[in-house]
């Protein structure tokens, strides 16, 4: 680890000198910004054709070190990119992002993500024209989570609109924002700015503050300040809008059959208020919108959706990032090599970690060659991202320290604040007869069971442990039993025969469908006559497929910090505050709604 950043080269400083009046620069250029753009068209009139195609990309590459990486990520390198190292895939393909996966073995620790950063652009600021790199990562909180503890994890979008604050989304995100740019990420991929309208939806669901656009839009704008008060570009997703599919665009291509009008009024407005509120870049959705493109070619690919209307319409300047190229839903309709070039013609700016770097590369370095493409409609996404890398400051100083690492990441204030503001996002959906807030001398004896996801960022859980062990802490006695997203009959039996004896049964539910064995688990817990008390870890739409529970509180992400604020509330130790941002609907009638938006509970 860097103590000091290495000392940079003579023509880094010149560099760095030129560029750095334009720390202040925002997405658009206005006549006081003219000379900062002079300075940064100078460094773009300095590279090579080679070294433009490579600021446009945005990749992914394995190991805990930029330059001496675990044999096992090197030969996944060798295989996937044709490099060893993060250090060779800047030098080779000139790259001007990278981003972070915690499968990638990016993120084990927030000194070693440091420490990687200060390594990507050493690498980066050796180059024959030195421009440091955009460093990004997925850290949307909640479901969605790259850096794990010690780093701080605050709730994610659902609950934050399940607590309704603008002022707790805000903070959460600077929290989060100052942690990413204490180990040198910078551009965070978050706030989702979808508005999940089908719950039905596989990919989006609870990493959407909720399904009213107005309310979707005034936490999103909150995101965007708190991010970027913390020196980090937010990112808003998924353009146009990605809240009404019931296809995962990882694995297919969705169609959103909004209307033009429909569009405007559920999917427009949280992106309006993103720009409003000076975002700093904004991600493409891989779904075919025919309203909005009768081509039916991807968003991401569409010219008529992100020129025509984001650009032009909305009048958005900043950066655009494309969703991942490995997705499915990007490359359905064409081959891997022509998906690169479309997205620049379409208005893109940055393009996300493609399946074959090479193929991808050389594809936008021969569509300029042969005439495609020009040179300067590079220019003009060059010059946007080098905008946004001078805002950050990291033409100023592109490397991290140590010593910020341990002032910033995982404080003793800021795991409180997290614990507060999960606190009021906690929501209590059925309460029968006043059962809750239970009490050690009343149900002292506590059986929990249920669903044991992954844990989101590799560090939390697993949810039965966890709510068992914060039961404990608070005087009952707690005992844990994992029966699984999909439970045996075996299991099941265990865990009925556990029960005997007990004061209570705790049950983490997990995406409950009509043929879970999650419901078969619940209605033989509640046939033993041991009161049951439910809580959807995930979606709140659980309790539409549950019955005879006495209780059931929904927390809309199973990392710690919400799991444990659940066990406070359940024990009276706060008390329930959120409120549902989506509406619940009858599983079999879904015209019929069970619980409304605005639905929650409170304790006497």
């Amino acid at each position: 680890m860097h103590h000091r950043a290495p000392a940079p080269s003579r023509r880094t400083l010149l560099t760095v000198t030129a560029a750095a009046a334009a720390a202040a620069v925002t997405g658009v250029s206005t006549p006081a910004h003219a000379d900062q753009d002079d300075r940064l068209r100078r460094i773009i009139d300095r590279m090579s054709l080679e070294e433009k195609v490579g600021q446009l990309f945005v990749m992914r590459v394995y190991g805990h070190s930029a330059t001496a990486p675990d044999q096992a990520d090197v030969d996944a390198n060798l295989k996937e990119i044709g490099v060893r190292t993060a250090a060779e895939l800047v030098e080779r393909y000139h790259v001007g992002g990278v981003i972070y996966f915690a499968w990638a073995h990016n993120t084990r620790d927030p000194q070693q993500i440091a420490e990687l950063s200060n390594g990507i652009q050493q690498a980066a600021l050796a180059q024959d024209t030195p421009v440091p790199v955009l460093i990004s990562t997925d850290q949307e909180h909640g479901i969605v989570c790259r850096v794990g503890e010690p780093a701080t994890l605050v709730p994610g979008a659902m609950a934050l609109g399940a607590g309704g604050s603008h002022a707790d989304a805000r903070k959460a995100a600077q929290i989060a924002g100052a942690e990413l740019a204490a180990v040198g990420i910078r551009q965070n991929y978050a706030p989702v700015a979808d508005v999940n309208v089908n719950p039905a939806n596989p990919v989006i669901g609870v990493r959407s503050f909720g399904s009213d656009p107005a309310a979707v839009a005034g936490l999103v704008a909150a995101q965007v300040k708190g991010y970027q008060r913390a020196g980090v570009a937010a990112t808003s997703k998924h353009f146009p809008g990605h809240g009404d599919t019931a296809v995962d665009s990882h694995y297919g291509l969705p169609t959103i059959n909004h209307t033009r009008a429909q569009w405007a009024e559920l999917d427009a407005p949280p992106f309006r208020s993103a720009i409003a509120a000076g975002i700093d870049s904004i991600m493409t959705a891989h779904i075919v919108v025919p309203a909005l493109d009768p081509s039916e070619d991807p968003a991401t690919l569409s010219r008529p959706i992100l020129t025509g209307i984001l650009r032009e319409q909305l009048g958005y300047d900043g950066v655009v990032v494309t969703d991942s190229l490995g997705m499915e839903g990007v490359r359905t309709k064409y081959g891997d090599d022509r998906v690169a070039v479309l997205a620049l013609k379409a208005g893109v700016d940055q393009l996300l970690n493609p399946p074959k770097l090479d193929v991808a590369w050389n594809a936008v370095l021969r569509a300029v060659r042969d005439g495609e493409l020009t040179e300067e409609r590079l220019d003009e996404s060059i010059l946007r991202i080098l905008r946004l890398k001078s805002k950050l400051g990291l033409f100023r100083n592109a490397y991290v320290s140590r010593a910020g690492v341990e002032r910033v990441v995982g404080t003793a204030a800021h795991l409180a604040q997290a614990d507060r503001i999960a606190e009021a996002t906690t929501t209590l959906l059925l309460n029968e007869d006043g059962f809750l807030p239970l009490s050690p001398a009343t149900h002292g004896s506590v059986l929990v069971v249920g669903a044991d996801p992954a844990s989101p960022s590799g560090t939390t859980g697993p949810p039965t442990t966890t709510l068992a062990t914060a039961l404990r802490e608070l005087g009952f006695t707690a005992t844990a039993l994992s029966t699984g997203i999909t439970p045996t009959s075996a299991r099941i039996e265990e865990a009925v025969a556990a029960a005997a004896g007990t004061d209570v049964v705790v049950v983490g539910t997990y995406n409950v469908t009509a043929s879970s064995p999650q419901r078969t688990l619940v209605a033989r817990l509640v046939a033993t006559g041991v009161p049951v008390v439910t809580i959807a870890i995930r979606n709140p739409y659980d309790i539409a497929r549950i019955a005879g529970q006495r209780a059931t509180l929904a927390c809309y992400s199973w990392t710690d910090v919400e799991l444990r604020a659940a066990v406070r509330v359940l024990a009276g130790r706060a008390r329930p505050q959120g409120r549902l941002p989506v509406p619940v609907q009858d599983a079999d009638d879904p015209a019929k709604v069970l619980y409304p938006v605005g639905h929650g509970l409170s304790y006497r």
